[in-house]
């Protein structure tokens, strides 16, 4: 059975990979990208009729916007793959003094995933991008208080992202699977020439995870889980992550920030 997929990010990178080889398979892929002509190049690229999504995910009004979009084609979205990230950006603090990279690798996709879950249905499943990146939050820095560098800014990131995908995957029951996934360390996207100068590994097996983790049997019962592709298993996160306190804040701060924006 064909199923619809919406992918974050996916004009280029692991997130066009992934459209591609899904399309492949005959399913009804939804694209996102900040950028109209790149998400034109990349539906001519994915070469099936897909649908194009633009949106700047870090203003939280678009994301609103996005997923009305969505929702006003669709009422139904079998699995959302929350990719798009950032780790190095020209302008790295909004003008709300908020890093990019928590807005668009950690708020983005809450907000999404709480505006679109209504029209999930309990087998769908919801891939949060992770990495093998991750720091404990520095919750004043979530908050637009103190600066980080760029590499800060993403482990923090990418931990809260964990942290609210296995906090919330615990508060559901008849919900859509939600994993944390680390598609691999250091693949040969934009994001890692840009940020470390290096060609990177194959990004088929960032895509084929994706994948995995979108259809495979072995997420089926694994919500909240993390896994990490490097080793190829589920293993925890960062220990921080079970840490009661530690996760607490980071959800109480994640709702706080998006309620100002309501």
């Amino acid at each position: 059975m064909n199923k619809t997929i919406l992918i974050t990010g996916s004009t280029d990178g692991i997130g066009l990979l992934t459209a591609k080889k899904l399309a492949a398979e005959g399913h009804n892929v939804l694209l996102h990208g900040r950028s109209i002509s790149k998400l034109e190049s990349a539906a001519a690229a994915v070469g099936s009729d897909v649908e194009i999504y633009a949106a700047d995910l870090s203003d939280l009004s678009a994301v609103r916007e996005l997923a009305k979009n969505v929702r006003a084609k669709h009422d139904r979205l079998d699995v959302l793959i929350n990719n798009a990230g950032v780790l190095k950006a020209s302008q790295s603090v909004l003008e709300n003094g908020q890093d990019i990279r928590f807005v668009v690798n950690t708020l983005a996709p809450y907000l999404l995933t709480e505006l679109l879950l209504p029209i999930i249905p309990t087998d769908g499943r919801v891939v949060n991008l992770s990495s093998a990146a991750q720091a404990p939050v520095n919750i004043k820095a979530m908050q637009g208080n103190v600066p980080l560098t760029d590499m800060e800014a993403y482990a923090q990131s990418k931990l809260a992202i964990t942290i609210w995908t296995r906090e919330w995957a615990k508060s559901l029951t008849d919900a859509p699977v939600m994993v944390a996934v680390n598609p691999g360390s250091l693949l040969a996207s934009k994001m890692v020439k840009a940020g470390f100068g290096i060609a990177g590994n194959d990004m088929n097996i960032g895509a084929d995870i994706l994948i995995d983790a979108a259809f495979g049997e072995r997420f089926a019962d694994a919500s909240g889980a993390y896994f990490d592709n490097d080793s190829g298993a589920f293993s925890d996160p960062h220990a921080a992550a079970l840490d009661k306190g530690h996760a607490a804040d980071v959800m109480n701060t994640i709702k706080q920030l998006l309620e100002q924006t309501d």
